[in-house]
């Protein structure tokens, strides 16, 4: 049975390694959420970046509407609330964040 891992980033794509090291970690059922200043990473401008992981990247709502990029951000990034965290941690069998 596929075992899924949530990864959680926080810093934008431009901001360290978080983005990197992630992506590098992650496994074919594995999804990654952005939050905090990782949100910019769903702007189409840095989106690219995670294009491996093409339907497994989540960006957190709350996070988006503090930056004032709601709306702004790519289509192929699933936006979901803090319920829709708490689900996809429920999903997963272990959540690994990155900072």
């Amino acid at each position: 049975e596929e075992v899924m891992k949530l990864h959680i980033v926080n810093r934008a794509p431009d901001a360290g390694r978080a983005v990197e090291q992630a992506l590098s970690a992650m496994a074919a059922e594995d999804r990654l959420l952005l939050i905090e200043d990782g949100v910019q990473g769903a702007l189409p401008s840095l989106v690219d970046e995670f294009a491996s992981i093409e339907g497994r990247l989540y960006a957190l709502h709350e996070d988006l509407e503090a930056r004032g990029l709601m709306n702004r951000h790519d289509e192929r990034v699933e936006v979901v609330d803090v319920e829709g965290f708490v689900t996809l941690t429920e999903q997963a069998e272990r959540t690994l964040s990155w900072y």
